[in-house]
């Protein structure tokens, strides 16, 4: 019997987006140990060249220019990626995807970012035969992501749900599934061993996040945690921003007792099993591990746009507050330090709730996706 194969589709606009299309890939190969699974960051593989230099464009306007990117963001809210643009990206970057669809020939392909669910979509209208599912990774919904090839969408939300319905989309398209974490948040390691692992202490602790580009720009909230690192420790992970670990690593004011400061690592999810506070920027993929792991969480400098959106969602159902000023940390900093006890009983009964959900919900559907929809990888039509 022919092995089934899932391609998964990214891109390097923030690391979220290619972490959700690995978590999937893990769930799938747990559902189906016979299923072949491949992650792709589109641009970068097709042109490696390029696609560096547009991400680290990107990159800098989001640092720099943060209300630029949510103006472009609510300017095209409401609009999916026109054809000119389609075709455009199509050209530049993509004139080879239909021989990497040949080559690998899935029976199914999943994106994680919408650019490469459009130019997947063009494809499929110029004759490409295959199952298209788009997993959309923030607790909103933008337009670019929607397009009448995609046959199933997996949304972290009812709300998000019925904002692609508001827009168009059938009901029987949607499956409300969450975003999909790594498998390793869903798991409870002993607490002592991950202490030992990273030398810390067994007492109130604070992580502190800015994402997988490092984005720690807060330098006023971070001098202010400092200050109370006789009592609470502090973790300072800056991703991969070598140069801001660098930086707060050489000044005097976090050479403290009780103040780590990491670079990039692949156990956030050990990290948050012993801290009792998330400090992050609001991606939607952090967000989630956060609420995997029932940390409460503080959100700081959101991007106007999805990130915007993904504070509204937590913070309306009271997983999560919006520092809009020092005195949200200070009353975080005298909750940990006075009131240890209520935090963890509240963290229990968060855990207790998340237990409910199915970790796996969006590789199984998935799999019904490919149970449920055969066709042939086919090319019709020349690019």
């Amino acid at each position: 019997m022919e092995k089934k194969r899932i391609l998964l589709l990214s891109e390097g606009f923030g690391a979220g987006h290619t972490q959700a299309a690995y978590a999937l890939s893990s769930h799938l190969r747990k559902l189906s140990p016979h299923l072949q699974t491949k992650v792709l960051e589109l641009g970068s593989f097709l042109n490696p060249k390029v696609a560096p230099l547009i991400i680290n464009a990107y990159k800098k306007t989001v640092t720099n220019q943060p209300k630029l990117v949510g103006y472009v963001y609510k300017q095209q809210y409401k609009k999916p990626i026109n054809r000119l643009t389609t075709l455009a990206l199509h050209k530049l970057f993509y004139t080879h995807t239909r021989s990497v669809v040949r080559q690998l020939h899935p029976n199914a392909i999943v994106c994680t970012h919408p650019i490469p669910s459009a130019v997947i979509s063009r494809l499929k209208r110029l004759g490409t035969q295959v199952p298209l599912c788009n997993v959309l990774t923030d607790y909103d919904a933008h337009g670019t992501w929607i397009s009448p090839e995609v046959d199933l969408y997996l949304v972290s939300s009812e709300e998000v749900k019925a904002k692609l319905m508001h827009r168009g989309v059938a009901a029987d398209k949607i499956k409300v599934t969450g975003i999909p974490v790594h498998p390793n948040f869903w798991e409870h390691p002993r607490h002592d061993e991950i202490r030992s692992r990273f030398n810390l202490k067994n007492m109130p602790t604070v992580l502190v996040m800015g994402g997988g580009w490092g984005m720690l720009s807060d330098k006023v909230v971070h001098q202010l945690l400092a200050r109370w690192h006789e009592d609470i420790q502090i973790i300072f992970c800056h991703g991969r921003n070598d140069k801001a670990r660098i930086s707060m690593e050489q000044d005097p004011r976090f050479q403290k007792e009780n103040i780590h400061i990491i670079g990039y690592t692949t156990e956030i999810d050990k990290l948050m099993e012993v801290s009792d506070l998330l400090i992050t920027k609001p991606g939607g993929m952090t967000c989630s591990e956060g609420l995997a792991k029932g940390i409460p969480m503080l959100f700081h400098s959101p991007i106007p746009g999805q990130e915007e959106e993904n504070v509204h969602y937590f913070t309306a159902r009271g997983l999560g507050e919006l520092i809009t000023s020092l005195d949200v940390v200070v009353k975080w900093m005298n909750t940990l330090l006075h009131h240890y006890p209520d935090v963890i009983q509240k963290r229990e009964q968060h855990l207790a709730e998340i237990a409910k959900v199915h970790p796996m919900e969006s590789a199984q559907c998935i799999m019904n996706l490919l149970r449920d929809i055969q066709p042939s990888s086919s090319e019709e039509t020349p690019v």
